[in-house]
């Protein structure tokens, strides 16, 4: 079991993908991670992915919020507040995700908790960052996506923009969330200090095409568009690099000398361009190698490429992934008991780093709302005549409840 981060407790107020996401990557190293709802459920436990639901739970709850307790509290009611402020005395971190502004009236602002708890870890992930002009606006990742680049370079003139088959933005961004909390969590085990982490959505954004900005950005001249070419992966990508048909699938070309590639194919025509014509004649190069493509299996081209040493790839969907040796070797998905009525199991992504070796355990698959309740309030000192009291009230909710 891993206990990189045992003995570190953060009391978790996110919501939806992003923070749920950073968050649970800290439970896999072994943070006491107290997730922090409210008796309805937070948004993830009533909206699914793909309007796909197992055992009565939805995908975007499951893929989320695994190696969490879940607690269940009415943060308007006055025995509520004192509940989760209970928590946060007792907790390393605070993390957050919603839109800036609303912890404050809830009463758990950074100034309110860092008053109470000077050496908090108070981390939030908002759309745009805490301040400025765009932080009261909603924050969703194909929104980020459009606003920051990443739909105009992944679009073709042919289609417009495209956004991502995937949120993205939200992923990297929980990356760069958890990020912030451990680098926090470095430094108040070396100097006590606590720390305001913020990230979000627009920056993770950008850090995302990073090479691609800075490519855009130092440029003697600036292309004026940055749209993907027709078979060529990106603007700032060089032919055959890209995606090409083949008789029965898609192959993903990566960089190779044109030489090469025009004896793969066999077309004589691709050895009038000079390497420099890769990087300003893409289409014409990419069209010729695309028009090649098409005459044989992925099977055939995959022979021809590995004979001749140019780097490339099967384009494989879900069927494939899930069969894929190496994915299964990695342990890179998993199957573990699933906590809805009829304990379906459930397969999930497995924590994404290796720790001498040692894949994450999942110590608690996804659970259902309320499902550590009781177990909290008894470690903060509520005994059981108090714990009812508070159910009956509409304070807390349990699981069993």
């Amino acid at each position: 079991m891993l206990d990189l981060l045992k003995g570190t407790r953060i009391v978790s107020f996110n919501h939806f993908l992003f923070g749920p996401m950073g968050v649970q990557a800290l439970g896999d190293l072994g943070a006491d991670v107290i997730s922090i709802e409210t008796t309805e459920g937070a948004w993830q436990r009533h909206w699914s992915s793909g309007d796909i639901w197992c055992d009565e739970q939805s995908m975007l709850h499951l893929c989320a919020n695994r190696n969490k307790r879940s607690i269940a509290i009415d943060l308007k009611s006055a025995r509520g507040k004192d509940i989760a402020m209970r928590l946060v005395d007792g907790c390393d971190a605070v993390a957050e995700n919603f839109r800036p502004g609303v912890m404050e009236k809830l009463g758990f602002g950074y100034a309110t908790l860092k008053a109470r708890k000077p050496d908090l870890i108070y981390a939030s992930a908002s759309g745009y960052g805490p301040t400025g002009p765009y932080a009261e606006r909603p924050g969703q990742d194909l929104l980020a996506q459009a606003l920051f680049g990443m739909m105009a370079i992944t679009g073709q003139a042919s289609t417009g923009p495209r956004p991502v088959g995937v949120s993205v933005i939200d992923h990297h961004g929980a990356a760069l969330f958890a990020m912030g909390i451990l680098a926090a969590l470095v430094r108040k085990t070396r100097t006590g200090q606590g720390c305001r982490v913020d990230a979000s959505l627009m920056q993770a954004a950008l850090d995302l095409q990073s090479e691609s900005i800075v490519a855009w950005m130092n440029a003697p001249k600036r292309p004026e568009k940055i749209h993907a070419h027709k078979h060529v992966g990106g603007w700032y990508y060089a032919a055959p690099y890209g995606v090409y048909a083949t008789r029965d699938g898609h192959l993903a070309l990566s960089l190779a000398p044109l030489k090469t590639i025009a004896e793969v194919v066999e077309e004589p025509k691709l050895l009038a361009f000079a390497e420099a014509d890769t990087w300003s004649k893409q289409d014409e190069i990419s069209s010729l190698i695309a028009e090649r493509m098409k005459a044989r299996s992925t099977d055939d081209w995959i022979g021809r490429l590995e004979r001749l040493k140019v780097w490339h790839a099967r384009v494989q969907d879900y069927a494939a992934i899930a069969a894929d040796p190496q994915v299964q070797h990695m342990q890179s998905l998993v199957t573990v008991p699933g906590t809805g009525p009829e304990r379906a199991p459930v397969t999930l992504v497995n924590h994404p780093v290796l720790y001498d070796g040692e894949a994450a355990e999942i110590r608690l698959p996804p659970q259902r709302l309320g499902a550590q309740t009781r177990e909290v309030l008894s470690e903060i000192g509520c005994s059981a005549a108090e714990i009812a009291e508070l159910v009956k009230s509409g304070s807390v909710k349990l699981a069993d409840a």
